[in-house]
């Protein structure tokens, strides 16, 4: 048995000995990506050294990343899905290239100093080639010099072997995946693969080569700086190598379920429904503590990331009392997500009474109204036995008992009870009016891959050390950032302040960033060790073990120092005029500014 301690280290000492780089895990809110709510995938934080700047680290990074998705969230409850997962990856900015990338593959999944799996076992993937790009020869080639048999590789088209770009333009290239037998049979027979037995073998690895950039005539040409692109899932990974069927077995999964049982009395057997909603209570509230014991402070809330931590609880305790659990539990699972984690990633550990906190009060706030929603949802379903369950009711739930749209399809759906057809757009367009965040809402965040970097995002981006300066100078030296989220119409910050801002002070902070916009100060980017960086930086909003030895600094004269990753505007002069059109509250003794450029 392999445990996933073990499982991070090999991979990181593997990649440290090929010249790499290890970098810590970023937070789970994306810094430069406006277009997702989290970070879905290892490379959305080095988004800015892929498309092109330099990274303090060098050009060859390996880490192990906090990730969320939650495009399947409603499929959790078997034994593949999670929403929290960890993925080991390595980075080429524009360094190695094919041979390897695939070379090094092989030998950390073949060798017996590392992974040792049987290559009889093994399978891979490359790209057939199109109109857009050739086939994938360097790929196939490197596979058959290290002695993948030919049958054993599968030429498959872009939806199997190609990724990207994110939107309509933007960096692409072919990938070559690596894939473990799973079938009933020891080895596969002669000439199975992934292609022409997908069932039966189970993606462990996927190498990314960014070669492409495709333009908005829909050409794809060459880029001038080449990189690699890897993930291999630990959760996944844990699985093949441990032999089990079933995620939850892994021991960043097991000791969840463990106190689930004992909490709720109840027996983990394979395919019960009672297995269903421990495996639920486990990943949701895994995934709660993850995000909440992030640095940048999320707490439940109608909107945006805090929208899915209460929708992840919410989804948690209803299936805690389909598990016969009556009083609140989530803390009790949430300590042993903490246990499991704090000495990997130590923000858990530092950010648990937060955490438990919040997750205490939103248990407490949602189980006194659970059983009265519960009821008035059987109500709605006896007044509709010759028609329809309608949005209108489905969003009276929300309102009066705080049912996420997801809880209620979730017992229509337990219940076999008909939707009317608009009654999702119904509740959508109802939950809009009243400024919250709707289902479709959300996903259409997660589509993200690398960040829109236009021109308006980036200046929005330098905009933000301008207003958390101007707040330090207009409300004292101890506020700093406690999130940001940006988008091409306008950005967020939240900071540390006890108090509504005055009309006063909005305008002192609106005033000062203009000021500096006015006095076209140069953005200047300094790279440099991180000790040495702390003695010129203005304020700390974040965790430094999250940094590297070596960091960027962005100074924008003497008015602002900051860690920061980019991408950044080269003089405020650029920025245009800032201005406030919203402070509010954010949760307990967090503010929230939106602002907009004109």
């Amino acid at each position: 048995m392999i445990t996933s301690i073990e499982l991070r280290k090999k991979y990181l000492e593997f990649f440290k000995s090929k010249g790499h780089t290890i970098i810590p895990s970023a937070s789970l809110i994306p810094e430069n990506d406006p277009t997702v709510l989290f970070t879905t995938a290892g490379m959305h934080p080095l988004v800015p050294y892929l498309l092109g700047e330099k990274h303090p680290s060098g050009t060859k990074l390996v880490n192990v990343q906090k990730c969320i998705r939650t495009q399947d969230i409603d499929e959790v409850g078997d034994t593949r899905h999670d929403t929290f997962f960890e993925m080991m990856g390595n980075w080429s900015l524009g360094d190695y290239f094919k041979k390897e990338a695939i070379t090094w593959s092989w030998e950390f999944l073949t060798s017996p100093d590392w992974l040792g799996l049987d290559p009889k076992k093994l399978a891979v993937s490359v790209f057939e080639g199109d109109a857009d790009a050739p086939f994938d020869q360097e790929s196939y080639d490197t596979w058959i010099s290290l002695g993948m048999p030919a049958d054993k590789i599968a030429k498959l088209p872009k939806k199997n072997n190609w990724w990207g770009p994110a939107g309509q333009t933007g960096p692409c290239g072919s990938d070559t995946e690596m894939f473990f037998w799973k079938g009933n049979s020891e080895f596969p027979p002669a000439g199975s693969n992934p292609g022409t037995d997908e069932d039966n073998w189970l993606e462990i690895w996927n190498d990314v080569f960014m070669e492409y950039e495709k333009t908005k005539e829909g050409n794809f040409i060459p880029l001038k700086q080449k990189n690699v692109d890897t993930g291999m899932g630990l959760e996944r990974t844990l699985v093949t190598l441990n032999d089990y069927v079933d995620v939850f077995e892994i021991d960043t999964f097991w000791p969840l379920i463990q106190k689930i049982e004992e909490i709720s009395g109840y027996e983990y057997i394979e395919n019960t429904e009672i297995t269903r909603s421990m495996r639920i209570v486990a990943d949701h509230i895994r995934t709660a503590t993850m995000i909440m014991s992030d640095d940048r402070g999320i707490v439940p809330s109608n909107v945006d990331q805090g929208y899915i931590v209460r929708r992840l609880l919410r989804r948690a305790i209803r299936h805690g009392r389909l598990l016969g659990v009556k009083e609140n539990f989530c803390r009790m699972v949430s300590e042993k997500v903490i246990e499991i984690f704090k000495d990997i990633y130590p923000e858990v550990e530092k950010n648990k009474d937060f955490v438990f906190g919040e997750i205490e009060k939103e248990e407490t706030k949602f189980r006194n109204t659970l059983e009265k929603g519960i009821k008035q949802f059987d109500i709605f379903v006896e007044e509709s036995r010759d028609r329809k369950l309608s949005g209108d009711e489905m969003f009276d739930l929300f309102q009066s008992y705080g049912f996420p749209l997801e809880i209620s399809l979730e017992l229509a759906k337990e219940r076999s009870i008909e939707l009317d057809p608009e009654a999702v757009a119904v509740f959508n367009n109802l939950m809009k009016k009243h400024q919250d965040i709707s289902r479709a809402g959300a996903e259409q965040k997660f589509k993200g891959g690398l960040a829109d970097n236009s021109e308006i995002s980036t200046k929005y981006h330098t905009a933000t050390h301008l207003l958390l300066a101007a707040l330090r100078h207009v409300l004292g030296g101890e506020i700093v950032q406690k999130g940001s989220n940006i988008t091409a119409e306008r950005l967020r910050f939240d900071f540390n302040y006890p108090e509504k801002l005055t009309p006063e002070q909005i305008k002192a902070v609106e005033d000062l960033v203009n000021q500096k916009i006015a006095e076209k100060i140069p953005v200047e980017m300094l790279e440099m060790p991180k000790e040495e960086a702390k003695k010129i930086v203005t304020v700390l909003s974040f965790d430094l073990s999250k940094y590297g030895d070596f960091v960027k600094v962005y100074k924008i004269g003497s008015f602002s120092t900051e860690f920061c990753g980019g991408p950044h505007v080269k003089n405020t002069e650029l920025l245009g005029h800032f201005k406030i059109i919203k402070e509010e509250a954010s949760s307990a003794w967090v503010r929230r500014i939106k602002a907009v450029l004109e």
